[in-house]
């Protein structure tokens, strides 16, 4: 009973996602004696629904913590696990499926507003008495309750992305798996093509900005306003992948970080999400366009000035058609964009 009680007091203490779900799935796992438990994400993307683990608990002790290690961990097809999306269809809070070498697993889906983001998964758990059901029942309302008051301050009420002030966490997070990964790759030594390759494929920031969007306030009205913000941010959610983080900085202005790829996939996962919004088309509006501007993130710099390199690219795209994208330092490179240094400051022309 002491450590239930020490488990939810580390539970409700918790004021961010990741701290809150390793709280909960080591709670679950002393619990149940599992061999192992895991914290699933269920991520959308457009029609499809992939599952990635997230947090794993081995044997009771927190296995692959370092988040650049985490993040490698591939999106699977929710069809590879069969039982799994058979009791998410079913609505189902507890799914259970044993193999035929008799190892048994337990899925316990969170179920938010008829949506499940997160699953928890329990490997050869011993047999639940009344009594571990119990107390598991009501260490899954203290979490979903938890997870609920998070989603409330950290999501845009609007449009349900990330909101501004979720930034700088998220920032610090890819920041980390930045130096984390270059210190591991110079402890390591790999082979010289693979960290070529890890050279070419960075983290991007990229902020853009709806274009001529007082023209739809003042045209269709505010409601109309609103339902383009949120169109937009769907389309934001299955045009980019499900380790990319979205935001909602305010008004028509979003900010996008970009996970580890190239310049030139980055490039053309921004342009296709351009497309996708230039072809949709919008209730009562017709067709609505946008402009994005992006900067490659680097791990010494803090978030402000890389902010300012990708929002003079956005100011650049928007000074230049519109409905385009423009890359800050191949504006540079070009000398369409110049910087002009001056002791104090930094001034863009």
């Amino acid at each position: 009973m002491e450590s239930i009680i020490k488990h939810l007091m580390e539970i409700t203490g918790h004021r961010d996602h990741d701290l809150l779900n390793i709280s909960v799935i080591s709670a679950l796992s002393e619990l149940t004696h599992a061999s192992r438990a895991r914290v699933l994400d269920i991520l959308q993307v457009g029609e499809k629904v992939f599952v990635k683990a997230q947090i794993t608990i081995d044997h009771g002790k927190l296995a692959a913590s370092e988040e650049h290690l985490v993040h490698l961990i591939p999106e699977v097809p929710i069809e590879q696990f069969p039982q799994l999306a058979a009791g998410l269809n079913q609505h189902q809070n507890v799914i259970e499926y044993v193999a035929e070498n008799g190892d048994r697993s337990v899925w316990l889906p969170i179920w938010m507003n008829e949506k499940v983001n997160v699953c928890l998964e329990i490997f050869n758990p011993a047999s639940f008495t009344d009594n571990t059901k119990e107390v598991m029942s009501g260490i899954l309302v203290v979490y979903r309750n938890f997870q609920n008051l998070l989603d409330y301050s950290e999501r845009d009420s609007l449009t349900g992305l990330l909101n501004r002030k979720t930034f700088d966490d998220n920032f610090s997070k890819i920041l980390r798996t930045s130096v984390q990964k270059q210190l591991s790759e110079e402890v390591e030594q790999p082979d010289v093509e693979r960290r070529r390759d890890d050279k070419e494929k960075q983290h991007w920031l990229a902020v853009l900005d709806i274009d001529h969007f007082k023209r739809v306030n003042d045209t269709f009205g505010h409601l109309y306003g609103d339902e383009v913000l949120i169109l937009v941010a769907n389309l934001m959610r299955s045009s980019f992948r499900p380790s990319d983080k979205l935001f909602r900085f305010g008004g028509e202005e979003f900010v996008i970080l970009l996970r580890s790829t190239t310049k030139e996939d980055a490039h053309m996962i921004f342009e296709r999400f351009r497309e996708n919004v230039a072809r949709y088309p919008f209730p009562q509006v017709g067709t609505v366009t946008i402009s994005i501007g992006f900067a490659h993130i680097d791990p010494f710099e803090p978030a402000v000035g890389i902010i300012g390199r990708a929002d003079q690219a956005l100011y650049y795209a928007k000074s230049n058609g519109r409905n385009r994208i423009c890359h800050y330092e191949d504006l540079v490179e070009s000398g369409m964009l110049h910087i002009e240094h001056s002791q104090d400051s930094v001034e863009f022309f």
